[in-house]
């Protein structure tokens, strides 16, 4: 009996081995096995539908399959795209590099700076950001930076591409992040009496970002440390480029207020 149960329990066990393995073979690959031109047909309908996942799923197959084919150039620049648009940054990101290095002198290279730095900004925010609007605007910089970085670099070596314009607005929103980082860092240094630390922010805003709205705060700050320090010549003169910008500054009416009971 013992025998019986052996030899029943090993042939359904070999049953279920056949046909999961037929089932594996009969499975169909999840993209048609069709001519490059017409697959290419495919994704780019995916794409414009916003069938980012679909669209991917075809590129991918092309590139795979075709990889000198007649679109594999644009197949890998689609690719970039659908990634970005799917939020997968860091693939996005390894694809423009590698096809940065691979193409130095493509025709396209201005499309790919300008992707990358969308990219940087892209990762740059967070979740919690976007599912509840905080700014967070004190988190590390490092991709705003190398975002401000790509954008700089294509209106500087392709002032005439059509994405020059979108990129100037896009460094003048990256100034103001990276200011206010400064800003965060130098209030964090007051807090602790690190007034040195504090002024050195301070005077990053203003050499690098002197354009931005940061610029009150850090000479706010400057004077706040130069008072603490004891240092009587350059509060003044901090004091008196914020009068000079910023009369309604309450820093500015608080040091007149003092003055005057004086």
């Amino acid at each position: 009996m013992k025998k019986i149960l052996r030899l029943i329990t090993t042939s359904l066990f070999i049953v279920l081995i056949s046909s999961g393995c037929s089932s594996k073979k009969s499975e169909k690959p999840k993209v048609d096995d069709k001519p490059p031109v017409e697959l290419y047909k495919d994704a780019k309908a995916a794409s414009e539908s916003a069938s980012h996942e679909k669209a991917i799923e075809v590129l991918e197959a092309l590139d795979s399959r075709y990889p000198f084919g007649p679109h594999s150039d644009q197949v890998q620049l689609d690719l970039i795209y659908s990634y970005y648009k799917r939020n997968d940054t860091a693939l996005a990101l390894a694809n423009i590099d590698r096809f940065i290095r691979l193409n130095p002198t493509h025709k396209d290279l201005d499309y790919l700076y300008y992707m990358r730095g969308l990219t940087h900004m892209a990762t740059d925010q967070q979740f919690f950001q976007n599912l509840f609007g905080i700014d967070r605007f004190n988190r590390d910089p490092s991709h705003s930076q190398q975002a401000f970085k790509d954008f700089a670099h294509l209106i500087k070596y392709y002032p005439d591409s059509q994405y020059a314009a979108d990129a100037q607005l896009r460094l003048i929103f990256l100034k103001d992040r990276l200011a206010r980082y400064e800003i965060a860092i130098a209030e964090w240094y007051i807090e602790r009496e690190a007034y040195i630390a504090a002024v050195n922010r301070s005077k990053t805003v203003l050499n690098n970002y002197p354009d931005t709205t940061s610029v009150e705060n850090a000479l706010e700050i400057m004077i706040e440390a130069y008072d603490a320090l004891d240092i009587e010549e350059p509060k003044v003169n901090a004091m008196t480029v914020l009068k000079l910008n910023f009369p309604k500054n309450r820093t500015v009416r608080r040091y007149e207020r003092w003055n005057k009971e004086d």
